[in-house]
Formats: C-alpha cells, sequence, structure tokens
C-alpha cells in the first residue's frame, strides 16, 4: 500500500511517524521546531491530533470527568482542562502541515469527531490516523473510511472481536488501504505489558499491514517490533523531556528519534530470508576456516600422527572431520611443515 508517495509494506523500511500531540506547549514555533527536529531526525511522517476540549469531553470537574487515579501522569486535573491545555489549535494545522512538507515530511492527524474530519478534508491530508481509545466509535470510522484514503488504526484496549467490527466498518465504508497498530493504552507503557507476538498473528488475522504505536521509554521494543513484521512505528515526540509538556515524559527527544529511524532500519535490513551456507559476503572468510595441515616436515612413507597432522587455521586443507581417518596413515612424498593436506598425498 502507499501513503502519499511513501509505500508501506514487508519489503519496505519501517515507516517511522513522530506524534507532535500536544509537546507544542502551546506555542506554534515551538511546533515548527519540533516539525524541524523531527525531519532532521529522519522521520518519514508526523502527527497531529485534531480535537477540541469540548469535542473530546463534558466540562465537569468531578467524578469521572476528574482524574484522581494516583498513577496516572495527568492526575488532580479535570479531562476537559487537560484536552484544553494539550489540543493544537485549528488554525495552526496548516502551517505545521506546510512546513512538514517543506522538510520531506507526510503530515497527517487523528481526527476525535466528524467535525475533525470534515476540517481535515478542506486540508487534503493524504491520510487518517484512529486512536486506541477511538477504536470503538465506528460512526468515527465510518466517516474516516468513507474519504476513500488510507487509514491507520490503534488497537490499544481492542478485544479481537472489537477489533473485527472496526476493521469490517472501515472496510465495508470504503477503506482500501489499512494499517493496524499493536499498542498498550499505558502512558508510558513498559516492555512486559506490550505483548508484540501479537503482532504477526494480528497480521494473519486481519490481513493487512501491521505496525506498533509504542509508548515505552526508549527504542528496544520498537526495534524488535519490526523483527516481528511490524512495516509502521509511531513514537511520541518533543524537543526535550525536561521542557515538560502533557506527553513529554514517555516522547522521544531528537536524538532518540534518529537512533529509532536508524536502527529499526537496520532491523528490517537484516530480516532478509531463510539462508544457510555461506553468503556472498563470506565467500572469502571460507577461506578462514579450520582444516589439516601438515604440522612437521615429512619424508615419503612417514605415519601422520597427532604431532604433524594439524587441525587449523586456514582453510586451504582437507576438512577436520578427515582427521581421525587419516591417522595411521603414510604420506607418498616428502612434504613441509605448513603444507595443505590433500588426498593426492596420502598413500
Amino acid at each position: 500500500m502507499k501513503i502519499a508517495d511513501r509505500r508501506i509494506g514487508r519489503e519496505e523500511p519501517p515507516f517511522v511517524i513522530a506524534e507532535m500531540s500536544g509537546n507544542h506547549n502551546q506555542s506554534l514555533d515551538r511546533a515548527l521546531a519540533i516539525v524541524d527536529a523531527a525531519a532532521d531526525a529522519g522521520a518519514h511522517a508526523l502527527k497531529l491530533q485534531t480535537y477540541t476540549a469540548d469535542t473530546m469531553t463534558l466540562d465537569i470537574g468531578e467524578g469521572e470527568f476528574f482524574i484522581d487515579d494516583p498513577s496516572s501522569l495527568w492526575k488532580g486535573q479535570s479531562v476537559h482542562a487537560l484536552y484544553k491545555k494539550a489540543y493544537t489549535p485549528w488554525e495552526w494545522h496548516a502551517p505545521i502541515f506546510e512546513h512538514a512538507k517543506k522538510r520531506g515530511m507526510i503530515a497527517f492527524s487523528s481526527p476525535f469527531d466528524e467535525t475533525a474530519v470534515d476540517f481535515l478534508e478542506t486540508l487534503d491530508v493524504p491520510c487518517y490516523k484512529i486512536a486506541s481509545f477511538e477504536n470503538v466509535d465506528l460512526p468515527l470510522i465510518r466517516r474516516v473510511a468513507a474519504t476513500g484514503k488510507p487509514m491507520i488504526v490503534s488497537t490499544g484496549m481492542a478485544t479481537t472481536a472489537e477489533l473485527d467490527e472496526a476493521v469490517g466498518t472501515a472496510r465495508g465504508a470504503g477503506c482500501r488501504d489499512l494499517v493496524l497498530l499493536k499498542c498498550t493504552s499505558a502512558y508510558p507503557a513498559t516492555p512486559e505489558n506490550t505483548n508484540i507476538l501479537t503482532i504477526p498473528h494480528m497480521r494473519e488475522l486481519f490481513a493487512c499491514e501491521i505496525g506498533l504505536s509504542d509508548h515505552t521509554m526508549g527504542i528496544g521494543v520498537a526495534v524488535a517490533a519490526v523483527a516481528l513484521g511490524a512495516t509502521v512505528i509511531e513514537k511520541h515526540f518533543t524537543l526535550a523531556r525536561a521542557d515538560g509538556g502533557v506527553d513529554a515524559t514517555f516522547s522521544l527527544e531528537p536524538a532518540e528519534l534518529a537512533a529509532l529511524v536508524e536502527e529499526t532500519g537496520r532491523a528490517h535490513a537484516a530480516l532478509g530470508h531463510v539462508s544457510y551456507g555461506p553468503t556472498p559476503a563470506e565467500a572469502r572468510a571460507v577461506t578462514r576456516r579450520r582444516s589439516l595441515y601438515i604440522g612437521a616436515d615429512m619424508k615419503a612413507g612417514d605415519v601422520l600422527t597427532p604431532e604433524n597432522l594439524r587441525r587449523i587455521r586456514p582453510g586451504l586443507g582437507l576438512p577436520p572431520k578427515f582427521y581421525e581417518q587419516l591417522l595411521g596413515r603414510k604420506v607418498n612424498r616428502d612434504v613441509t611443515r605448513g603444507t595443505p593436506v590433500s588426498w593426492d598425498m596420502i598413500g
């Protein structure tokens, strides 16, 4: 499949998405600097989130609308206040997208309701992302799929039945190019609860491209995911975690994103195909194996013994597997120390 002019698939290097989220800290200049840093690091795409606090939730500061989970990064805030702080002003989308395109990146967004889809259509985005918490919002999936553009869907929390509904809804409404991202909706997530062995299973179940939306720290999980067949990697990105921001704690910094692009590319290049025997790169190395050599000067008729028949490098003599077979045999001519053993010298 393709997103804009970029091919996505097992034959291509991983498609790396830098997720800005709310790490712009309500500064357009910072948002544009994040674009530059992501491009410099080699990311292939930049993703925003398109919503307002009022399209996400109700402005209620108590009960289930207030975050009191002691383990949450956002404890002590109302959900509405959090989204108000994190959202990307809609008037910023065009300049951010334009700057990303100038820097050679594909730019798109996650819409969180139909008004966001309508807005993003006016900007002619090349694809859409459905966030994990919205993968059960079938009306939203249906609206996005109706655009006919490629869809990327995060699968956090979703059961196989829920994913079957989401995929069926997307395909039934017109989506032809679909990517599912294995995702653990914890912030940050730990490697232990990431379960990336699901990636090849998910590919088999849903017959589409599979990637990883990764909330773990570092890049190790993403590299491992590529080895399991992930073709898309999404990571939250910031200029510096120390600068703060709603998602800064589990976001990559520029040097880390550059390492992610490089190391996932290496992991993909290393996959190759099932192969045994020397590769072209090993052709000369074969001569550095151990083989049988004459270890002392010998006269015709002398007997081969452990003292004068050596298993050493390089590999120009007979293979070591003939060592026991040759012990006690005689040489049929004079041979000097350092001569590779061959059958024509054996009596």
